[in-house]
């Protein structure tokens, strides 16, 4: 089924984001500083923006209390704001304060001076602020001050978030493949998060980048009229200590806190920071794809049932199935799991299918939804999006699992790049909630997600398989298809469309993929087998 939307937004958002933007291009330019250079400064002051503007509404709120108050004025102490979420700024910690320095001061070193206080007063932020700010001129700087006091004090809480989230979005396109380790693109995350549907619990994210995972959870409880940092316990591992920093920084822009461990060489393989085995409701992440060299060795008692790897270790040296068995093993009785992965991991053959095996048998494989290309900034090549439920076992669908091809929904966004517009996700998340007979969501998508329900389910919309669009196989058929899970597998053509130069070309690109991963396990055969022989020589 094919469904290309058309690219909007709200242009006054669309405007200030890019206004925004080309300043921060034009200090780069005239900075002659690297985008890792330029991102962390430019996206601190977005921040201090924000934080500002949410610490003057709590002191007025302060203030009036303290008037009536026989305590007095609260409007000094810092646990007074903390209480509320807000972050407590002192008076030259305050973005107002640093805007109206003149520029004979050294405004660098005014700045910096005051993301320490802002450390000092609110330790969840500890060691997490930018403090480069000497590598910009006092006339840049004055500059990017005064671009980003543009930024409304009366834009509402979430579009704060969002234009910090473009900005993040936008150094990701700048830095290239680098990009992608911090960033995944919202529309992306967004369905993840509508389709795992969490609630209320503990969220895990191993692979955790700037936190877009948890942001993206954080609104889907927040749609739900309820108050995101009641209701979620967010912990994080990231392996790079500046993006880990990031990710607290994006949380707190969001008033959320977090358990995120990062740096000091931790790694999600070998290091288990948060106890994670059968302690998760939820696990959201996109882990990198196809990593090599992992030291299986320090893996070897993980292995087993309750364990961190309960199938086994891939004898492939490739991590795809370490990933998709930690997101598992981290589960609880019931939890669910969404997760980004390469297409070849849902065909791997040799041990990687062995595994695969045992996870569809174990009944925690719920949907499978196949991604066209363009939707990354970093990479072209199209993905699947894994969601597993070990509560599912315990259902009527136990021995079904849901394939969806939406490779032909999408909105153009540029000449490079693709996402879903809402109505999109609306949909297709939608379509996993008839399939689970679970109540449609009619919030998010509005009403062009639920004609389009409609359209193609009937008036009374019921779950039915759809040529083209998606497929409850059972594990028999599964089976059938030497356990593969590979949504075009199942789903099919609709009847009249034809093979486009652009699906034939994305089925060279996957097939390709799985050539090159082929390849790789038959070159780590033919070591085996000349070491075997060596040994059996005694050479």
């Amino acid at each position: 089924m094919q469904w290309i939307a058309p690219s909007e937004k709200d242009s006054a958002t669309v405007t200030l984001e890019k206004r925004l933007w080309d300043a921060a291009d034009q200090f780069r330019a005239n900075s002659g500083l690297k985008p890792q250079e330029y991102s962390g400064p430019i996206l601190g002051l977005i921040f201090l923006r924000f934080a500002e503007v949410r610490f003057v509404i709590q002191r007025a709120k302060l203030e009036a209390a303290g008037s009536s108050s026989r305590r007095g004025s609260r409007v000094d102490e810092p646990a007074a704001y903390q209480a509320e979420s807000v972050l407590y700024l002192s008076p030259e910690a305050r973005f107002d304060f640093l805007l109206t320095l003149p520029e004979s001061a050294n405004i660098g070193a005014k700045v910096n001076a005051a993301m320490r206080e802002i450390e000092l007063h609110n330790p969840t932020l500890a060691g997490v602020l930018p403090k480069t700010f000497n590598l910009f001129t006092s006339t840049l700087l004055k500059e990017l001050l005064k671009k980003v006091s543009e930024i409304p004090a009366t834009l509402d809480y979430d579009a704060f978030g969002r234009i910090y989230e473009y900005f993040l979005g936008e150094f990701a396109m700048t830095e290239g493949q680098g990009g992608g380790e911090f960033y995944t693109p919202s529309s992306i995350v967004r369905l993840l998060a509508e389709i795992i549907e969490p609630f209320h619990g503990r969220i895990l994210d191993p692979a955790c980048g700037s936190g877009g995972m948890f942001v993206q959870s954080a609104r889907f409880v927040a749609e739900h009229q309820k108050n995101p940092a009641a209701e979620l316990s967010i912990c994080g591992v990231e392996k790079t200590d500046e993006t880990g920093r990031l990710c607290r920084l994006n949380l707190a822009v969001h008033g959320l806190e977090g358990m995120i461990r990062h740096g000091g060489n931790v790694n999600s393989y070998y290091d288990d920071p948060h106890n994670a085995t059968g302690q998760f409701d939820f696990v959201l992440a996109n882990p990198p794809f196809n990593v090599n060299a992992v030291d299986k060795e320090r893996l070897s008692d993980m292995v087993g049932a309750g364990r961190r790897f309960p199938f086994g270790l891939p004898r492939t040296d490739n991590a795809n199935y370490l990933w998709i068995q930690l997101f598992y093993s981290s589960l609880n009785a019931m939890g669910r799991a969404g997760f980004v992965m390469a297409n070849s991991a849902s065909d791997a053959r040799s041990s990687e299918q062995a595994l695969r095996q045992q996870l569809i048998e174990a009944r925690a494989v719920d949907v499978m939804v196949a991604v066209g290309p363009n939707m990354f900034y970093t990479v072209t090549l199209p993905c699947t999006l894994w969601f597993l439920d070990k509560g599912k076992a315990m259902t009527k669908r136990a021995d079904n699992v849901l394939f969806i091809d939406a490779r032909h929904i999408y909105r153009q966004v540029d000449r490079a790049h693709k996402n879903w517009s809402d109505a999109q996700i609306g949909f297709i998340a939608n379509v996993v909630r008839l399939y689970r007979h679970e109540a449609l969501d009619k919030g998010f998508g509005g009403d062009a997600a639920a004609a389009k329900i409609r359209e193609v389910f009937g008036e009374k919309p019921a779950y039915a398989d759809v040529a083209g669009l998606c497929k409850a196989a059972t594990l028999q058929e599964i089976e059938a298809q030497g356990w593969s899970l590979n949504p075009g597998r199942y789903v099919g053509v609709a009847p009249g469309e034809d093979v486009s130069d652009e699906d034939f070309n994305e089925q060279l690109v996957a097939l390709n993929e799985e050539l090159e991963v082929l390849n790789a396990q038959a070159r780590e055969l033919e070591k085996t087998i000349a070491e075997n022989v060596a040994g059996i020589l005694g050479s």
